[in-house]
């Protein structure tokens, strides 16, 4: 039983205003909806240390939610604040992107963030890469800001004694402290709530014995597969110092601990924490009103001890599985799940935290969907080839092979930072191009949304500055009221209404397959020859072929390859959609004649809803 006669005071970063919103939302909350609460939190409850920025919450409010981060980070300090210490999560190579950046990149993120009221920034390489913690730990370092460097854990899909063990953890901090970069304190990071109390226990242990005493020993984890408390308990008992707990409704499942539960479980044994637990009603009821109208899915909100077999984030569990929803093709999530430990073990067992979870995540949808390897994934195949780091196993060199062969890149041995593009740069060019205002924010909101190959037009930086955001909240869905229907359908012209048997085509697009079918339609019982036949339009056969995207729910057009009048062959790539944060090929479903283009770049391309049409 962990037990101490020196009582100790365990500090608390509360979380619920970043990575409660993440793991629950994919962070796609108003700024509005949860300033009331924080404010309260800070100045109220007398909480001192938030997480408020990075990871998907500098991405989402710009993607999604059509709000500045900057400005909303601006915002959230003036709530709680100059005294409260506010927290941001970086990417090591990638900082708060999702690609890989130069270190010119990282140095203007970092001021950024400290002008705009960080204090504390969690950096995490999610290769464990030791070299690149200790070169984007700098740019951290040169801001001002507490450096909290990140060992990430993670439990293992597949057996393994030789990595995601404790001794594989303190090596990679003792190779750090070896650099002798600046470390204020150091992070043992579980993004997917699957590495066992023990391993918990012993790193915490081995880690204490190597940390100079000045240097503070944080634990992160999630409560995906019920385990958070008990890993926290055996952090504590091994030396930690600070934990990380949120507060419900955005508590447990997918996001950390609630206080109370932590604060019970602490009952009795020395340990107490530096939060008062009796405010936790008083935030919860804030938030429960800020947030009323959203949709809290119960994928996110409920345990699901399947985590262990496939180390997911809880910041990634709910994108994805929203996501998957949107496209349509929600029931397939088990079999992408089933996929992972393949995916994992054949990549080289890097940490499932992003940008790695979606590495993972979308090569096992691409190998489910369309048969294993068959489409490398953009990322997945970059990362088996060496391009963000070294992963901890030697990758498949099978994968390896049909990465290189597919992606047609070599494997890359060399420094990920200097081999990334420059987005800087074409930044300012898109900015200058349009007659935006250059000023460093707007530079790396557009450079930090760059992704390759994707047109500018629809970089979500570009979007935000000009007006033209994507809102997509995870909104309750309102009833509208149906109206009753006629008994008889007035005869008004284009409408089907009929007193003979009619046959007419149908053309029906599923998984890329087109069919079509003959279809007879008897006259409806009780009509007879006084009702007119308007039957030109419902009659005739469909003049071509329309094309539509490979999913059956929504999707985004983002790319048209082709031009009316152009001829095609069938199975050729007329265009592309943008579904789970990656581009899918539309394939002609016959030979002949684009005779229109019927959708634009960047319009949601819903079931049924035609993109172009081909005419023989």
């Amino acid at each position: 039983m962990i037990f101490t006669e020196n009582p100790k005071k365990i500090r608390v970063m509360f979380t619920p205003f970043r990575d409660g919103l993440q793991s629950s939302f994919g962070g796609k909350v108003r700024l509005a909806d949860i300033l009331p609460a924080m404010e309260f939190a800070a100045k109220e409850a007398g909480i001192r240390h938030f997480e408020f920025g990075g990871g998907a919450r500098y991405q989402a409010p710009f993607f999604y939610v059509g709000e500045d981060p900057f400005t909303c980070m601006d915002g959230m300090r003036e709530a709680v604040g100059p005294d409260v210490d506010l927290q941001i999560l970086t990417r090591s190579v990638s900082g708060v992107t999702l690609t890989t950046q130069r270190l010119d990149a990282l140095d203007l993120q970092a001021q950024l963030m400290a002008r705009h009221g960080t204090t504390w920034d969690r950096n995490f390489d999610y290769m464990n890469d030791v070299d690149n913690l200790a070169k984007t730990g700098k740019p951290i370092v040169d801001a001002g800001m507490h450096h909290q460097v990140c060992v990430a854990l993670m439990g293992l899909p597949f057996k393994d004694e030789t990595v995601h063990t404790a001794d594989f953890y303190i090596d990679i901090i003792r190779q750090l402290l070896d650099k002798g970069i600046h470390i204020d304190s150091v992070c043992m990071k579980d993004a997917s709530g699957t590495t066992d109390p023990t391993t918990c226990y012993e790193t915490a242990k081995g880690l204490k014995k190597i940390l100079p005493p000045e240097v503070i020993l944080w634990q992160h984890t999630h409560d995906t597969a019920s385990m958070a408390v008990s890993c926290y308990m055996a952090g504590i008992e091994g030396g930690v110092d600070g934990i990380d707990l949120s507060v419900r409704p955005m508590a447990s499942g997918t996001v950390q601990p609630d206080v109370r539960s932590m604060w019970h479980a602490l009952k009795g044994t020395g340990y107490s924490l530096d939060i008062d637990h009796t405010k936790m009603a008083e935030i919860e009821d804030l938030l429960n009103e800020g947030m009323a109208d959203y949709y809290f899915n119960p994928v996110t909100t409920t345990a699901d001890a399947r985590v262990v077999g496939f180390p997911m984030p809880g910041g990634a569990i709910g994108p994805n599985v929203h996501m998957m929803q949107e496209a349509g093709i929600l029931d397939r999530y088990s079999d992408v799940l089933a996929e992972f430990p393949v995916v994992v073990k054949a990549g080289g067992a890097w940490t499932s935290v992003t940008p790695g979870s979606q590495q993972y995540w979308l090569q096992a949808f691409n190998n489910v969907l369309l048969g294993r390897w068959e489409k490398m994934n953009d990322g997945y195949g970059k990362a088996v080839l060496g391009y963000f780091g070294r992963p901890p196993l030697p990758p498949d060199p099978e994968v390896v092979k049909i990465a290189a062969e597919q992606l047609e890149k070599p494997p890359f041995d060399g420094d990920p930072l200097e081999a990334a593009p420059d987005s800087l740069a074409p930044a300012r060019a898109a900015l200058e191009e349009r007659g935006l205002p250059v000023t460093e924010e707007s530079v790396f909101l557009v450079a930090s949304a760059i992704v390759p190959g994707k047109n500018m037009k629809l970089n979500e930086g570009i979007r935000l500055l000009t007006g033209k955001a994507k809102i997509v909240l995870p909104l309750k869905k309102k009833e509208v009221p149906k109206e009753a229907a006629p008994a008889v359908p007035p005869t008004t012209a284009g409408t089907a209404i009929f007193d003979q048997k009619v046959t007419t085509t149908c053309t029906v697009v599923e998984n890329g397959s087109t069919r079509r079918f003959s279809i007879t339609i008897e006259p409806p019982a009780g009509v007879g020859p006084t009702v007119a036949a308007t039957l030109a339009d419902a009659a005739a056969p469909t003049a071509g072929t329309p094309v539509y995207s490979p999913f059956q729910g929504k999707t985004e057009l983002v790319e048209i390859n082709v031009s009316a009048g152009d001829r095609v062959t069938k199975g050729q790539v007329v265009a592309a959609v943008e579904a789970m944060k990656a581009k899918h090929d539309v394939k002609a479903p016959c030979g002949g004649t684009v005779l229109s283009i019927d959708a634009g770049i960047g319009a949601d391309i819903e079931a049924g809803k035609s993109i172009m049409t081909i005419g023989a």
